[in-house]
């Protein structure tokens, strides 16, 4: 059964309305400076609504090219997968596993069968694959249809179109975050109708 991921929660509605959908994993941007991005204390508000809600649900903090230190500081006891968004190499991943001891999502960003190729041999747990840092629009599916581990499917997916993008890539998982909203605020209707379409796939 393909996992739902809901990512760019940034009000304690978007964590309210993904836990009552039953999300299996729900995404925080937590390196500054992004559109969807939030402070410490802000996660610490939604995680804690979260946990109210359902305790299951896997929070997953996003990074971009953020100091280990940092996570390990504030953040790394309070997630329960990080997802790296940058350039992060594989001795960073290697040193980030080894000091939080949680499950790591490297998203890779696909132009090519060389991006394919990179994404196949990391070392994370698991992968993501998408367009770019939040940009909302799909990449060509042609080129990992060949793809031998598990990944998380991002970028540009919708409520309209996910539903052949599992009939045709079968993903671990499917991640949205952008197509849930409305005027940049996550709207529980698109959420819905997104969590429904991939419902009907399983």
């Amino acid at each position: 059964m393909t996992k739902i991921k809901l990512c760019g929660m940034m009000n304690p509605p978007d964590v309210i309305a993904a836990a009552e959908f039953s999300a299996d994993y729900v995404g925080f941007i937590l390196t500054q400076g992004f559109k969807r991005s939030i402070g410490l204390g802000t996660f610490c508000e939604l995680a804690s609504y979260l946990d109210d809600y359902d305790k299951s649900i896997k929070k997953v903090g996003v990074f971009v090219d953020e100091p280990i230190e940092n996570i390990m500081d504030y953040y790394a006891e309070m997630l329960d997968i990080i997802q790296l968004h940058g350039s992060e190499d594989e001795r960073y991943i290697a040193n980030l596993r080894a000091q939080a001891g949680k499950p790591i999502i490297k998203a890779f960003k696909i132009k090519s069968e060389q991006d394919v190729q990179l994404a196949e041999k990391s070392a994370a747990d698991f992968v993501l694959l998408d367009s770019g840092t939040g940009t909302g629009k799909t990449f060509d599916h042609s080129l990992i249809k060949g793809i031998q581990r598990p990944f998380f499917l991002a970028g540009g997916l919708t409520a309209q179109n996910v539903g052949e993008a599992i009939q045709t890539l079968h993903p671990f998982a499917v991640d949205a975050s952008s197509s849930l909203e409305t005027n940049g605020v996550k709207d529980k209707n698109k959420m819905a109708d997104f969590v429904s379409a991939v419902r009907k796939e399983r």
